[in-house]
């Protein structure tokens, strides 16, 4: 029982509910833990979507898939966030997208109604949860409005240097680490590969960038495009 009740506690989803409140909350909301392996898909794009998904534990990618396979990383989406609810309150019932564990995950699996339906039981705690909900959806939609900014770069040079000046401002660090491997992050920004990986040899060479891997730092001033 502790198990459960363990990352429970330290969750946004469950902040500022008592231990006592969040059994009360597991009965009421008809909650299952499955874990995720890495490269498996908790949702796949087609499935018909009758629950609700948090992380509690792990790393998810939102990937979409065209008719000739070029695949594209929507957004990356890890522990405390929530996923499922778009499509179980609008008249879209199949998803659109697949979502995989990018690392062995693990997620709650919540009936909706369950969520946001008044409770029969009128536990106080539940208008907490219903806040803590909101919380999570609208964190969600900046982050992609934040990738939209990303994407609407018209090169693939500014779409890069968008998305590593956004990831040094979080961070408040010139030097951090990315959720992105190589091909990850050229499927999240829209790119081709191979023109990303040639922006960051010119940025690397003109002393605006240093990397290895996932690490980046960034340095200098920014050297204006060439038209």
């Amino acid at each position: 029982m502790e198990n459960f009740f363990s990352p429970l506690k330290e969750s946004v989803l469950f902040s500022n509910i008592a231990e006592d409140d969040l059994k009360n909350l597991r009965k009421c909301l008809c909650v299952q833990e499955k874990t995720i392996k890495s490269g498996l898909p908790v949702l796949q794009a087609g499935d018909a979507v009758t629950f609700i998904y948090f992380i509690l534990a792990g790393r998810f990618h939102i990937v979409r898939e065209d008719f000739w396979g070029n695949r594209s990383i929507i957004e990356s989406m890890e522990k405390d966030t929530l996923f499922g609810e778009a499509y179980v309150f609008s008249a879209r019932k199949h998803h659109l997208v697949s979502v995989i564990a990018a690392e062995d995950s693990v997620v709650l699996e919540i009936d909706p109604k369950n969520l946001f339906e008044d409770c029969s039981k009128k536990c106080l705690c539940h208008t907490q949860l219903i806040r803590n909900t909101l919380y999570i959806v609208s964190e969600k939609i900046v982050r992609l409005t934040e990738k939209t900014g990303h994407i609407m770069q018209r090169t693939t040079r500014g779409k890069l240097l968008s998305y590593l000046s956004q990831c040094a401002e979080m961070n408040q660090s010139s030097s951090f680490c990315i959720p992105y491997s190589r091909q990850q992050l050229a499927d999240y920004l829209c790119v081709d590969r191979s023109a990303l990986s040639h922006e960051l040899s010119k940025l690397e060479k003109q002393g605006m960038v240093q990397y290895r891997k996932n690490h980046f730092k960034l340095l200098g001033h920014r050297v204006k495009e060439e038209p």
